[in-house]
Formats: C-alpha cells, sequence, structure tokens
C-alpha cells in the first residue's frame, strides 16, 4: 500500500508545490482535485483545480514526469458533484466533466476517478435508483472502454439543512451498493471506501471490507468522532447533524489497525488517501500541515 492525501486542503498551492511537500514529508500518492478551473464552488472542500482536465492533453507528459520525477503516484483523480442533481441543466454540466475527468485519467495513466452517485435529496429512493439507471450506465461505459474505473465515494452529503432530508448521496451504505451494483454490474464501477462515514450510521466498517473487497477500488482515511451530548439532543433521527464530526485519522472512532487489516486480508493493494475535513486543523497554512502530519504518524505504522 502507498500513503496518500487528496490535495484539495492546499487550494492555493500549484500542484508542482502540493507533489514536492508530499514527497518531502513522507507522502507516496496523491488524489488530485479536478474540479472544473474557475468553477467557484462554494461548497467546503470542493471547488479545487489541482489538475485542469479540459487543457490535460496538452500538460499530460509534464504532469506525468512531476509525479514520476518525484517518485509518486497520482492513486485517483477526483470530482464530487452530485451525479442526479434534479435540475437538468447543472445535471448534464457536472455528468459531462465527470466524463473530461474519466477522459483526463485515461490520458494520465491514472486508474481511478473517485466521485459520488448523487441524490436528488426530495425524492425517494426507488426514484433516484430511476435517475441512477438513466444517467451511470453510459457513464461507466465510456470509462470501461478507456480502461479507468469509477469508484463512488460512500459518504450520505448530509451535513447541512440544504442537504435534508435524504442527502445528495445515493451510495451511503451496503444495501444500496448491491442494489447499484445489481443495476450495474461493471467491473469499472466500485467503492472508494471511506469508515467515518459507516461509523455513525454504525455500520460495520470491517464486516464492509470483507463483503465487498473486490468492489473497493481506493481508500479514503478519515476519522470520525460521535459527540455523545448531541446524539443525545438531536438522536438518530437527525440523521447525524449535530453530532458527527469529522476528524483526522487517529482523532476519533475509527479503529485503523483493524480496518487496515481487513484491507490487507482481501488483497487490497492501492492507496490509503487522507481526507483532511478537520476542522481543528483548519484556518491556516501551519494548522493544515500539522494536521496532515497527525495522520501520517497515525496511519504509518499499518501502511507498508
Amino acid at each position: 500500500m502507498k500513503l496518500g492525501f487528496l490535495t484539495v486542503p492546499f487550494a492555493d498551492w500549484p500542484l508542482e508545490q502540493v507533489a514536492r511537500w508530499a514527497k518531502d514529508n513522507g507522502f507516496e500518492a496523491l488524489e488530485v482535485a479536478c474540479w472544473p478551473a474557475g468553477s467557484g464552488e462554494a461548497r467546503r472542500y470542493a471547488g479545487v483545480t489541482h489538475i485542469d482536465v479540459d487543457s490535460v492533453h496538452e500538460r499530460a507528459d509534464e504532469i506525468r514526469s512531476l509525479v514520476d520525477g518525484l517518485g509518486l503516484e497520482i492513486s485517483g483523480l477526483g470530482y464530487y458533484p452530485n451525479n442526479l442533481h434534479p435540475h437538468p441543466e447543472h445535471r448534464a454540466a457536472v455528468n459531462e466533466h465527470t466524463r473530461k475527468v474519466i477522459r483526463a485519467a485515461a490520458r494520465l495513466g491514472v486508474p481511478v476517478v473517485n466521485t459520488f452517485v448523487g441524490r436528488d435529496k426530495d425524492r425517494a429512493h426507488a426514484d433516484n435508483i430511476g435517475e441512477f439507471r438513466k444517467v451511470w450506465p453510459a457513464i461507466v461505459e465510456e470509462a470501461e472502454s478507456l480502461g479507468v474505473k469509477v469508484a463512488i465515494e460512500n459518504c450520505p452529503m448530509i451535513f447541512s439543512v440544504d442537504e435534508w432530508p435524504g442527502g445528495v448521496n445515493l451510495a451511503y451504505s451496503p444495501a444500496v451498493w448491491r442494489e447499484l451494483f445489481e443495476v450495474l454490474p461493471s467491473r469499472s464501477f466500485g467503492l472508494n471506501l471511506d469508515p467515518s462515514h459507516l461509523v455513525w450510521q454504525m455500520i460495520d466498517y470491517e464486516r464492509a471490507v470483507y463483503d465487498f473487497g473486490d468492489r473497493i477500488f481506493h481508500v479514503h482515511a478519515k476519522d470520525l468522532e460521535i459527540r455523545r451530548d448531541g446524539l443525545y439532543e438531536h438522536g438518530v433521527m437527525s440523521l447525524g447533524m449535530g453530532w458527527q464530526v469529522p476528524r483526522l485519522p487517529g482523532l476519533g472512532e475509527v479503529r485503523w489497525d483493524r480496518f487496515l487489516a481487513a484491507l490487507y486480508a482481501v488483497g487490497y493493494d492501492g492507496s490509503i488517501v487522507i481526507e483532511h475535513e478537520d476542522r481543528a486543523f483548519e484556518g491556516s497554512e501551519e494548522l493544515v500541515i500539522r494536521g496532515f502530519h497527525l495522520a501520517r504518524d497515525a496511519l504509518r505504522p499499518y501502511v507498508a
């Protein structure tokens, strides 16, 4: 395995600076953010462009030379929109950009594109499955034809009232994963597994690894703290709002030794990519760096 990180927290750094920092600080892999250049997306941890996929064909050799020269691996390209957005024009735009990221991955020789299935938060599950059938087979068919795998992160995307009541990502639980894989059985369609999103749902993340090992194409390392006073006040019907707190690996409730043991047991040999969404380590470059160092040191004993 290789230890890496998603590049989003270094939004103001060019890719070369991020890559050199990664090399100098003991990382081996990068998941590179690929939102549309100049999109100005306001959502936290979004809107960052470290590779502009619209110009990747002209820059592909330069990017590969940079990464290869530093002995790094690009574990995946990351773009996380709502691919089942209810507004047709927005959906069409993000679907097309998802396809551009897939084409860029093929051009760069990157094996995986990480994204969200998406969801219309105001429609029933069955209706969203119907929309999934309309949107995703063609996207995955293109990815498969290019030798790229699509890995869906399992975040429910329900952190705020604008994502209530259903969240904006359908692929949040084992039952849903099975349903999606039944609809779309392509071996180019799988998971970017993040155990933190299973903790607050009371889903066994070790069992998830054993049950879906052959569908795990990429892994996010993010931890989660459950604030018991918030859970007491709001209860489970609040779907985590008010009591789930994203933390850096080692600062939450994930047993990283057990999670990594399960990954080794099922033969996963890809990258473990730190996803930094810990508010306690935001607000300055110094804090972000300190957070990455903490996460690196927590995971390094288990990643080899």
